[in-house]
């Protein structure tokens, strides 16, 4: 942040006397921790979203629920989403807008389409991990979602998945991409199971384990060998 009051050069005479300016807050420094606050607020109704969606599913969580969970009240939920469905939309859509940034940032930072590839898994396997009641809430209330949101969070998803497509291309060469895009979703799969796998028998594997055997299998489900002939 700049100083609000005057810098003094060599050679200035002494401020004696300081501003206003300088002992009052800026209309501008009040506006952005108002703008903060209310991102944190609304981040905040997103995670609580996550976790009830979730646990519950969509339709047995209402706006009370989500402004409890957040430790705001119901009505004000709707400062920040115009309703519940809202509330899933803004959460699948930022979810699958930060999956393409990141992938894309993950693949223009990488030197080579090996190296390229095994940045996107470990990027996969870190938002698998960190995020399972996402994942879920993608499993079992994706229909929940408005028409738009949900064409636009297949948009992205798919763009998503050209990106690992365009990696693949350049290992497997020659090789379709439609198959190169079922190695793409079953490494997906694969993955997104955490929610899941991560668990045994009501017990959890610790993250320092499942992170790099999710990334080796991972690695070797997307460059084995395609089969020479059809199987069966």
């Amino acid at each position: 942040m700049s100083n609000t009051g005057i810098i003094l050069q060599r050679g200035d005479a002494p401020v004696t006397e300081p501003s206003q300016t300088a002992q009052l807050p800026s209309a501008q420094a009040a506006s952005t921790q108002r703008s903060q606050a209310k991102a944190n607020r609304r981040q905040a109704l997103l995670s609580a979203a996550a976790a009830l969606f979730a646990l519950e599913g969509f339709n047995r969580v209402s706006l009370e629920d989500l402004g409890a969970a957040a430790g705001v009240s119901g009505p004000a939920v709707y400062r920040h989403f115009a309703g519940k469905q809202a509330v899933l939309g803004a959460l699948l859509l930022s979810v699958s807008q930060d999956l393409l940034d990141g992938g894309r940032k993950v693949v223009a930072d990488s030197d080579g389409d090996l190296a390229a590839l095994g940045g996107l898994v470990a990027f996969h396997v870190d938002f698998a991990l960190s995020n399972p009641d996402v994942i879920r809430v993608q499993d079992q209330d994706f229909s929940n979602l408005a028409g738009e949101d949900q064409a636009e969070v297949r948009t992205l998803q798919r763009n998503y998945v050209e990106l690992w497509v365009d990696v693949l291309a350049g290992l497997h060469e020659g090789t379709e991409a439609a198959e190169l895009r079922m190695r793409a979703h079953a490494t997906f799969g694969l993955i997104n199971s955490t929610p899941h796998s991560v668990r045994s028998h009501g017990r959890r594997i610790g993250v320092r384990r499942a992170r790099p055997l999710l990334e080796s299998m991972a690695l070797a489900a997307l460059l084995a060998p395609a089969p020479t002939e059809p199987l069966g």
